[in-house]
C-alpha cells in the first residue's frame, strides 16, 4: 500500500469554498475503525450545496475536508478490536452515526469522506455487501436510496393501497417511485416541471406523471383519486411552491412528508380545513440507521433495482465536473458516481 492517496478536499476560506484534489497520507484506522480502499462514490446536491456555501458542515473541526457521504469499497486494514469484518470483505458505509451526546455526524460532512482512495470510518457503519450488488449501485444507498426509504418506511410508515404523490422525481423522488411501487402504493403520482424527468417516472410505472404547472392541477389529482385525493405528499424538491400545492390535494387524514430541504417556513393556508380533516406534516431528514441495511437486502433479492440509477462515472481527479453536471442537470442526471481508481 503506497503513503498518500489523492482525495478531492473542501476548502473553506471565509465565504470562499473550492474543491481541490490533494496529495494527502493514507489515514491509519484507530480503535474500533476500519480502512477502507474506496471503489466508488456518489455525488450529491448536498455536496453541491457545500460547495456553494448554502449548507454548512456542523462539527467540522479546522477549514478541510474530503467530501462525500455515499461509498462503497474494501476493507483494506483494521483497527484494534474490529471483529465485524475482515480485509478484503466488501462493505457499503452508512453516511455517518449517532454520538453518546445526541449529536449526528456525518463523512464527508464533518469528517474526511469517500472522495478519496481510501476513507477511515467506524467499523460499526460497515455493511456487508453481497457479490450481486454492484460498487456503483451500492454507493448511492446511503443517502440517494435509504432516505426515500426511511421516509417511506419509517416516518411515513406508507402501507399498500395509500395513495401517494411525490414531488420531485429527478433523484431521491426517482427512488422514492420504485420503493413505494415495491411498497404496493397506489396509485403513485409523479409531479415535476421536467418533461423528461416525468417521462422517466412513467417508464418506472408509476400511475400518472403531472406537469406541476399544470392550471386545473386539483382536478386532475382528484380524478386519478377517486375524489379522496393524497393519503401523503412527498416533497423531494425542497421548494415553498411545492408544499402550498401539495397542501391543497391532500384527502382526509393525509401528510405532507417534507423529505426535501428549503430553509423556508411552512405555510398551511387554511388552519380549519387543515384541522378538520385531520392532516399533518411530517419532517423527515436522512435516514434511520437500519434503512441501508434494508435496501441492500432488497438488492439482494431482486425486490428493487437501481442499476439505471446510475447515470454517468467519473474519475475521481474530475470531482469538480461532476459536481456541475449535477448542478446544472447535465445529461439529466440520477445520481453520478466517482472511481478513485480510474
Amino acid at each position: 500500500m503506497p503513503d498518500t492517496m489523492k482525495a478531492a478536499r473542501m476548502h473553506i476560506d471565509g465565504d470562499v469554498r473550492e474543491l481541490r484534489i490533494d496529495e494527502i497520507a493514507i489515514p491509519e484506522p484507530g480503535p474500533g475503525e476500519v480502512l477502507v480502499k474506496v471503489k466508488a462514490a456518489g455525488v450529491c446536491l448536498s455536496d453541491v450545496h457545500l460547495l456553494d456555501g448554502s449548507l454548512t458542515p456542523p462539527h467540522l473541526e479546522g477549514n478541510v475536508v474530503t467530501l462525500g457521504h455515499e461509498t462503497a469499497g474494501v476493507v483494506a486494514a483494521l483497527g484494534e478490536g474490529v471483529t465485524c469484518c475482515k480485509e478484503g470483505d466488501r462493505v457499503v458505509l452508512r453516511s455517518g452515526y449517532r454520538s453518546a451526546d445526541g449529536k449526528t455526524y456525518g463523512y464527508g460532512i464533518d469528517f474526511d469522506g469517500g472522495w478519496a482512495e481510501y476513507i477511515v470510518a467506524k467499523a460499526s457503519v460497515a455493511i456487508e455487501l453481497p457479490d450481486s450488488v454492484p460498487f456503483d449501485v451500492a454507493a448511492i444507498v446511503p443517502d440517494a436510496i435509504s432516505t426515500p426509504w426511511s421516509a417511506i418506511e419509517y416516518t411515513a410508515q406508507v402501507s399498500a393501497g395509500k395513495a401517494v404523490g411525490v414531488w420531485g422525481v429527478g433523484g431521491l423522488g426517482a427512488h422514492a417511485i420504485k420503493l413505494l411501487i415495491s411498497k404496493g402504493a397506489k396509485p403513485i403520482l409523479a409531479i415535476d416541471p421536467s418533461e423528461a424527468a416525468r417521462k422517466r417516472a412513467e417508464e418506472y410505472g408509476v400511475d400518472l406523471a403531472i406537469d406541476s404547472s399544470v392550471e386545473n392541477f386539483a382536478e386532475i389529482v382528484s380524478e386519478a383519486t377517486g375524489g379522496n385525493f393524497l393519503d401523503f405528499a412527498f416533497d423531494f424538491a425542497g421548494v415553498p411552491p411545492v408544499r402550498k400545492q401539495a397542501l391543497e390535494v391532500l384527502g382526509t387524514g393525509g401528510a405532507l412528508v417534507l423529505a426535501g430541504i428549503s430553509g423556508k417556513e411552512v405555510v398551511i393556508p387554511n388552519d380549519l380545513e387543515f384541522q378538520m380533516k385531520k392532516q399533518s406534516v411530517l419532517g423527515h431528514y436522512g435516514s434511520q440507521p437500519g434503512s441501508v441495511s434494508d435496501i441492500i437486502e432488497m438488492l439482494k433479492n431482486g425486490v428493487v433495482n437501481f442499476d439505471d440509477s446510475v447515470t454517468e462515472t467519473l474519475p475521481l481527479t474530475e470531482a469538480q465536473t461532476a459536481v456541475e453536471h449535477l448542478e446544472k442537470k447535465v445529461g439529466n442526471p440520477i445520481r453520478i458516481v466517482l472511481h478513485p481508481e480510474d
